[in-house]
């Protein structure tokens, strides 16, 4: 299990062939990027601003990706996400299951995404021509997390 914050742009390609390596039990690798718009909520969009708690960040990333882990079948989870300045077209984070079958590997990452994006300690703040604006957590984020309560 891999997690990293960083400024640096990093390539989601090598993250993604990272979670295959050298283990023959992989069947499945599941990926997801995100990358920077240049255009959100009917506004243009220059850049971005990220902010996070140092450690803080980290430990939270570390605790949604064993939640994932001990819900699934997972041989290596791997997560990088972008803090500080990024620009349009840049990625800002990559989330990516190996396990020995698709569906633990889909599940896992979709589950992760849903987490990070509603309860990882990020603040958005974007630059439009009108101003920078914070951007504000969306309702669908918290419907998309609701799917994974406990039944």
């Amino acid at each position: 299990m891999r997690i990293v914050v960083q400024e640096a742009v990093f390539d989601p390609g090598e993250w993604l062939n990272r979670l295959h390596g050298d283990n023959r039990g992989t069947g499945a690798v599941t990926g997801f990027v995100g990358y920077v718009r240049d255009y959100n909520d009917g506004k243009d969009v220059a850049g971005m601003w990220l902010e996070h708690y140092p450690g803080m960040t980290e430990k939270a990333l570390q605790t949604i990706a064993e939640q994932a882990a001990a819900r699934w079948a997972l041989l290596d989870v791997q997560l990088i996400h972008r803090v500080g300045q990024l620009e349009p077209g840049e990625p800002i984070v990559f989330v990516g299951a190996a396990s020995a079958h698709r569906q633990d590997a889909f599940a896992a990452t979709e589950f992760i995404m849903d987490y990070l994006k509603t309860r990882a300690p990020f603040w958005k703040r974007e630059t439009t021509p009108q101003g920078e604006r914070w951007v504000e957590a969306r309702d669908s984020d918290e419907q998309a997390l609701s799917r994974w309560s406990e039944s």
